[in-house]
């Protein structure tokens, strides 16, 4: 019986597009849903060896998934007590802080008048202005939900982390058996590779983000900065979010070490010390420590962030490039998905495209000439 005709590249063009439509539409209207949904997805993978290595010690399953859990949190308090400590330094200084920066208002302030030609009181009746718009804007109805949105999702997150180990087994048995008979081992296949990269995602971003903060504290604790470790710490943390987190952690930092130290050469000296961590971090760190699990193009991973970013915030930025990296394992193994797969993949090369191809032809029998 000859095969069905495929149809045309136009029509599946478009139910494609559709289908991203709809998921696009959902995460964004579902996303004080989903988005903690998927944090603590990334966590749970992350602690998955560390409650298989328990229950391989005798330990009960419920008790090993506490542990587990406990360990996670014990090492968020352990790095928040340090920033805090640093940030109790920073309170220390706040006096010498409070003349700098009242230095600094009317220095500027002057400035204002001279260029714009805006006396002091038009300037008072600015400031005046602005100051009530933003009291108007915090007492706002939307504010609680701004404040206690995100502390609601951290106190559930680890009941959704629990639920998800708990529940691990079930949850596979389910995707798999929404599958006709004869994909079961195809599916088995792509949820390990999703379960691989996401665990080698996840593990080398913490790693990574630890070199970070550590280049970068050593980098300003060189050049005499105050609050280094502080500013390391948090560069390297905004630095979770790619490509747009280091641009904000060397406006942040630029603009405190200007506080304290205006001097141009200690703030360009600011400036080199996060260029070279960049760029150790983007051709050192991330290829070494992240590996080839996760290959993405810059392109791709670029746009991801600010679709990300658009749909859900920050949280969306960080969620983006392994929501990229799932979407391509699963494109590289569905039939007629590949070419999305070369997409978001970084098989830059004519070379590989071509091995990618000749992979596709043998798995549907087609001589290779």
């Amino acid at each position: 019986m000859p095969s069905a005709t495929p149809p045309p590249f136009y029509h599946r063009l478009s139910h494609s597009l559709l289908a991203i439509g709809l998921l696009m539409a959902a995460f964004y209207l579902g996303q004080d849903i989903i988005v903690p949904f998927a944090m603590a997805g990334l966590l749970a993978v992350l602690l998955r060896p560390v409650e298989a290595w328990l229950i391989r010690r005798g330990i009960p399953k419920v008790v090993a998934i506490s542990l587990a859990l406990f360990l996670a949190v014990a090492v968020l308090v352990g790095l928040t007590m340090l920033i805090s400590m640093q940030i109790s330094r920073f309170a220390d200084d706040w006096p010498k802080l409070q003349k700098n920066l009242s230095d600094f208002y009317k220095d500027a302030r002057r400035w204002i008048r001279q260029e714009y030609n805006l006396s002091y009181s038009q300037q008072d009746q600015y400031l005046k202005k602005a100051q009530a718009q933003t009291m108007d804007t915090l007492q706002g109805s939307d504010t609680l939900g701004v404040i206690t949105g995100p502390l609601g999702t951290l106190l559930l997150l680890p009941i959704y982390v629990f639920l998800l180990l708990y529940y691990r087994s079930m949850l596979i048995q389910f995707i798999i058996r929404s599958f006709a008979s004869e994909h079961t081992e195809r599916v088995r296949e792509v949820l390990g590779e999703i379960r691989s990269v996401i665990q080698s995602y996840v593990v080398g971003l913490v790693t990574e983000t630890a070199c970070v903060a550590v280049l970068n504290s050593v980098g300003l604790l060189v050049l005499g900065v105050q609050y280094a470790v502080l500013m390391g710490v948090i560069a390297a943390i905004l630095n979770l979010i790619p490509y747009i987190g280091g641009l904000v952690a060397t406006g942040l930092a630029v603009a405190v070490t200007f506080v304290n130290h205006p001097e141009p050469a200690t703030l360009l000296g600011v400036v080199g010390v996060f260029l070279v961590v960049q760029f150790i971090d983007n051709n050192f760190l991330v290829p070494v420590i992240i590996g080839s699990k996760v290959r993405i193009n810059a392109l791709v991973s670029i746009v991801a962030v600010l679709i990300g970013g658009a749909l859900a915030g920050v949280s969306g930025m960080f969620l983006s490039i392994p929501t990229i990296a799932i979407m391509k394992v699963i494109f590289d193994r569905v039939e007629g998905m590949e070419p999305w797969g070369i997409l978001l993949g970084d098989q830059t090369s004519e070379e590989d495209i071509n091995k990618m191809l000749r992979l596709r032809r043998r798995k549907k029998k087609v001589p290779v000439d």
